[in-house]
């Protein structure tokens, strides 16, 4: 399959019935950043063990493959290796907590646990790694099972991690016992401290990443929706803000945003275009009894939907959230192959900082970015879920792309290669380490190098 061209444009302050939009310059890349003598790692080394391609300088070590049995005794490594952060710990060491994206059915589910277990018949949940100090893992245990399709999450500013069901079914369906569809909290330092208990207020839809705005401790979450009516936009208002651990049990307001005069978001195509006085409306069943939000009623002036909402991460003052793609043939307003938004709280403004598209040359950078997140030196890491060769992306601050990393782990065949999606992209504290899932076969990889 062939890759995406990713463009990538400079704003300025143009400002034209309400929306800025760039015009000044524009960039389609043509090659990688390192290619063009700007910031990157330079090219990727083939990886003779055939796991994990980087540039030169870089190493990586596997910290954990599905199938493997867990050090607690509790099961294997469970498959499906999808979201995942990692947390400080006392003494230089590191917690990991890493979602699995399992369903009724799958290879290897996550082992039940007495009190960490929410429905027996799910096999989705977490797993935790304990690190030291030389990023050896000295544990691997079971941090919550019994969910159901857990994909991506976010952390906390009290140091947890929201992990997110992205599932619709009710108890009854594929045989649940309860309905899914939730957040749960989970301490990956001592799980049972948080236990298996659904955040029911932050809405039962299908979830797929959260943003914790770390000075408000509002909750932004993205809905992965591929069919129409496509995922909205939320935001959560605890009633316990910034609380700590089990604070966002005592509930809150759910609410959707809507971007005036756009109802679908893959109608905007040009890349720097903001929006002024964004709004934001209440949910009107948050639980979804009668009808799944997306398709509720917000008013004559509806809501913003967007096709494969994924990524959600907070950086610097701003929440960025990632449309995957959308296509038209499937009732988008706009095609693309990946939007990056931010959204500026204080300023209540929503601006489009990256398009990826239209498919060119195999040679360039790819298509459907998904999980997201910070490095220390302020850029973005954007993992790819599309067809083809699978990487990672890194975005410079100048707007500059690099290859970071290549999946090398074939599933298909020599005349008909194949290969999982990366996902969980996340540095460890001291901004030395960049851990990363491969979802298919599910590894963990610690990798270390000359970072910038």
């Amino acid at each position: 399959m062939s890759a995406t061209r990713r463009q990538v444009l400079a704003r300025t302050g143009a400002l034209s019935a309400g929306i800025a939009f760039t015009g000044a310059f524009s960039e389609l890349f043509a090659g990688t950043a390192a290619a063009r003598g700007h910031s990157g790692y330079g090219p990727l080394i083939s990886d003779p063990a055939g796991l994990l391609d980087l540039p030169k300088g870089f190493r990586y070590r596997v910290l954990s493959r599905e199938g493997e049995p867990m050090s607690s005794g509790e099961g294997m490594v469970p498959s499906n290796h999808d979201g995942m952060e990692a947390f400080a710990g006392r003494r230089g060491r590191v917690h990991l907590v890493r979602n699995h994206e399992n369903r009724v059915t799958g290879r290897i589910g996550v082992p039940t646990v007495d009190g960490l277990t929410y429905d027996p018949v799910a096999k989705g949940g977490c797993t935790a790694l304990e690190l030291d100090g030389r990023g050896n893992v000295l544990s691997e245990r079971v941090a919550i099972a019994g969910t159901a399709v857990n994909c991506a999450g976010g952390a906390t500013p009290w140091g947890t991690w929201l992990t997110c069901e992205e599932t619709e079914d009710r108890a009854g369906v594929n045989g649940y016992t309860k309905d899914h569809g939730f957040i749960f909290e989970v301490d990956g330092a001592d799980p049972r401290r948080t236990g298996a208990v659904p955040l029911t207020a932050m809405g039962r839809y299908a979830h797929e990443a959260i943003a914790v705005d770390p000075r408000s401790g509002i909750v932004y979450e993205t809905e992965d929706a591929f069919e129409r009516p496509f995922g909205l936009f939320y935001r959560f208002l605890p009633n316990k803000p910034l609380g700590g651990t089990g604070s966002l049990r005592a509930g809150g307001v759910l609410e959707a945003m809507r971007v005036p005069g756009v109802p679908d978001l893959s109608a905007i195509q040009e890349t720097g275009a903001s929006f002024e006085g964004i709004e934001w409306v209440p949910v009107p069943d948050s639980q979804a009894k009668e009808t799944p939000i997306r398709l509720q009623d917000f008013g004559p002036k509806g809501i913003t939907h967007a096709q494969k909402l994924e990524g959600c991460y907070w950086g610097g003052s701003s929440v960025y959230f990632v449309s995957s793609y959308a296509r038209s043939t499937q009732g988008s307003a706009g095609d693309h192959f990946g939007q990056v938004w931010k959204y500026e709280p204080r300023r209540r403004r929503l601006t489009l900082v990256i398009v990826f598209g239209p498919s060119t040359d195999i040679q360039l950078p790819g298509e459907s970015p998904d999980n997201i997140c910070v490095t220390p030196s302020g850029g973005l890491m954007v993992s790819e879920d599309g067809d083809g060769v699978q990487h990672v992306y890194g975005l410079t601050k100048r707007g500059e792309v690099y290859p970071m990393a290549r999946n090398a782990q074939n599933i298909g065949t020599p005349e008909e290669p194949s290969w999982g999606e990366f996902a969980g992209a996340a540095f460890s504290p001291d901004g030395d380490t960049m851990y990363l899932n491969c979802y298919t076969p599910g590894t963990t990889f610690a990798i270390t190098g000359p970072w910038r």
